[in-house]
């Protein structure tokens, strides 16, 4: 039997927060429908694990969900949450929660500027609710862990889309649940469109491709196995909920929109026969300029937008995007196609940064978990929903330092930041990595570094979270709350 220090060190904070099996929770959030609903939740199925070999199944694209109405100056969209039974393993059928009843919700595909509604309805038995991961929305739309849609009710929330385009993604928050959603399914693309894309001729339609990133444990029986000790279990990799997948592609340019939406794992991606990726875009939208890239390193949250031209490639060429743990999914070339497409050298201008070593930092935000109590800590708080951790100015701009305590187990965590986008000044006082030069939400923090971020907010008022999403660290208490004031 593992313990606690092999689970930390092997799968974060695996426990979640858990010794001697007790979710270590503040006293008045234990609401005892939550804990019923976990407890049946964590009911490991009789039987051993089942994988299947790779390449068996294809890729499915998730669909792309239309509005139920459309207005002057909004757009109105229905999502139903509910559980339901769906091919994940070749032949066999698997409970998930999700949106739409579907492991990879519908894509909502925006227009920038125009406004959306979304209403949620609830059809489990158990509270939900749904954070726009990226997105500049209102306090009151934004997912809060205790904005809670209670089991047959529902929720309008909007979005109004102001943003520069951008791959996010929505995903359930309940307070101490979130971790377990998030991987049971509830999950989808949100993709905002528009502004000067077009100009760039950037592959579209058929040719731009989302793709969601997990990992999963399936007991014999082909039931998602969850529990926060389990993550080095997780061995099984999906692609948009698939095992390890193939894709039929042309021999032409695509673009990708990669989403790591696991709870633990960091994706060291990389494709065979020597090729490489041309990196586009990040959490926040285009970079200044793209980026060839041999590897992408993708932690939970994190997105990456990068082409791969299959243009050289022969017909029955196959092309494998693999972790390093093993392929994730395979690229068919089956069809020649015409490609009017291209990758520009210049993508979208954005504001210089300040040089490195200059400036002050304005908040320092250190990263620890702790394995005696099994409890997970920002600034050596475990998160207090009615606690305010930090006030910021309406507007304003502010540099933080964010830094990981966890030598001594090696532990990694990310911090990611709701509401807003940032810049990464630097790492450990080096440049940011290739890549990071855009605009982010989410930023891997490596065991022992420190990374810089400067953040601007923006007009909205209210609470807003911060915290790591490895999902069993936010679980455990690594997690503060901000709040933007005028």
């Amino acid at each position: 039997m593992l313990n606690r220090r092999r689970l930390l060190t092997a799968g974060g904070l695996t426990l979640g927060g858990l010794v001697g099996g007790t979710l270590l929770l503040p006293r008045q959030e234990a609401a005892p429908a939550m804990a019923e609903g976990h407890r049946r939740m964590h009911m490991t199925p009789s039987g051993t694990s089942r994988s299947p070999a790779p390449f068996r199944v294809r890729m499915p694209v998730p669909r792309v969900l239309s509005p139920v109405s459309s207005h002057r100056d909004v757009d109105v969209y229905h999502q139903d949450i509910r559980a339901s039974r769906v091919e994940m393993l070749p032949g066999v059928r698997t409970e998930v929660l999700g949106y739409g009843g579907a492991f990879v919700g519908p894509t909502l595909r925006v227009r920038q500027g125009r406004r959306v509604v979304v209403r949620y309805r609830n059809g489990l038995d158990r509270a939900v609710n749904t954070h726009l991961h990226g997105g500049h929305v209102a306090a009151d739309s934004d997912g809060y862990p205790m904005d809670l849609i209670e089991p047959g009710r529902t929720r309008y929330y909007e979005y109004p889309n102001g943003q520069p385009g951008a791959t996010l993604w929505y995903h359930d928050h309940t307070h101490h649940m979130e971790a377990e959603h998030v991987y049971r399914g509830m999950h989808g693309f949100y993709l905002i469109e528009g502004g000067d894309e077009k100009r760039l001729r950037l592959p579209a339609r058929d040719y731009d491709v989302p793709i969601m990133l997990t990992d999963a444990h399936f007991a014999a029986d082909g039931s998602l196995v969850y529990a926060p000790e389990d993550t080095p279990n997780r061995t099984t990799l999906l692609a948009n909920g698939r095992p390890q997948p193939y894709f039929p592609v042309s021999a032409r340019r695509y673009r990708f929109r990669l989403l790591n939406v696991s709870n633990f794992r960091t994706f060291h991606l990389s494709l065979d026969h020597d090729m490489t990726m041309v990196q586009i875009a990040s959490d926040g939208g285009l970079l200044p300029a793209p980026v060839r890239r041999e590897s992408v390193v993708l932690s939970p949250g994190e997105r990456a937008e990068v082409v791969v031209d299959f243009g050289p490639c022969k017909l029955g060429d196959r092309v494998v995007l693999n972790d390093v743990s093993g392929p994730v999914l395979r690229f068919d070339v089956v069809a020649k196609a015409a490609d009017d497409s291209r990758v520009p050298d210049v993508l979208r201008p954005l504001p210089p940064l300040p040089a490195l070593g200059s400036g002050k930092t304005d908040r320092e935000i250190t990263l620890k978990v702790d394995m005696v109590r099994g409890a997970a800590y920002i600034n050596d708080r475990v998160f207090d929903p009615n606690r305010v951790d930090i006030r910021v100015r309406r507007r304003s701009t502010e540099i933080w330092r964010i830094t990981n305590l966890d030598t001594d187990i090696a532990l990694d965590h990310n911090l990611h930041l709701h509401l807003v986008q940032f810049r990464i000044l630097d790492r450990d006082g080096a440049p940011p990595l290739p890549g990071e030069s855009g605009l982010k939400d989410t930023v891997l923090v490596p065991a022992g570094a420190s990374v810089r971020i400067q953040v601007t907010f923006g007009d909205f008022l209210g609470r807003y979270l911060y915290h790591c999403h490895m999902l069993e660290h936010s679980v455990g208490g690594m997690m503060a709350q901000m709040e933007i004031v005028p």
